[in-house]
């Protein structure tokens, strides 16, 4: 079984900005099976399911996560968890795949226990850096009209490689789908 996360706030004021892009794939993949939400308070979070893949986003807001994560994966007895999140650190655009590993500063991340932060596959999703030093004004804020022309593409193709996760391994599927920056994939980026 895999639980398939993807971080963000809950909330239509949160629905486009930076923090929320693993919310935006999980809306892809969803769309992309045929799932059956599955209704329990316990979750603290939307969860669907298709076969052995459940789908999460946490409704906890991104700095409690985990609690989230740790409660599906407990009780459907998960293993194989990929977690997709924004990452400060990458170019807006960027598409890389870590295994495990520390949190970057990421309070999505720094909420999720101690097996899940060791044994998770991450999706990480660049969204570049503030100009100034206000990074919770920064992920919080919405994309700006450049990077909104390329959203969507950015979006199905992270949906597209977490597709090749689930039939591949992690090492293969970040040599072919792994992107440095939006100019990769968009020409509208200038």
């Amino acid at each position: 079984m895999t639980l398939i996360v993807g971080l963000g706030n809950i909330g239509n004021e949160y629905q486009y900005t930076r923090h929320n892009v693993g919310f935006h794939v999980i809306d892809a993949l969803v769309s992309s099976f045929n799932t059956s939400p599955i209704n329990n308070p316990s979750f603290l979070g939307e969860v669907y399911k298709d076969g052995n893949i459940f789908f999460l986003k946490p409704s906890t807001y991104m700095n409690l996560s985990g609690k989230s994560i740790t409660a599906v994966r407990q009780f459907f007895k998960i293993d194989n968890v990929i977690i997709i999140h924004d990452d400060l650190d990458l170019p807006f655009g960027a598409l890389r795949f870590k295994f495990g590993g520390g949190t970057g500063g990421h309070n999505g991340l720094k909420s999720l226990d101690n097996w899940t932060q060791k044994n998770s596959l991450r999706v990480r999703m660049g969204i570049g850096k503030p100009s100034d030093r206000n990074i919770s004004k920064y992920v919080l804020s919405k994309f700006n009209d450049n990077e909104i022309r390329c959203f969507d593409i950015w979006i199905q193709l992270t949906k597209e490689a977490i597709l090749k996760l689930l039939k591949s391994n992690w090492e293969i599927v970040s040599s072919q789908s792994s992107k440095k920056s939006v100019k990769e994939f968009c020409l509208d980026s200038e």
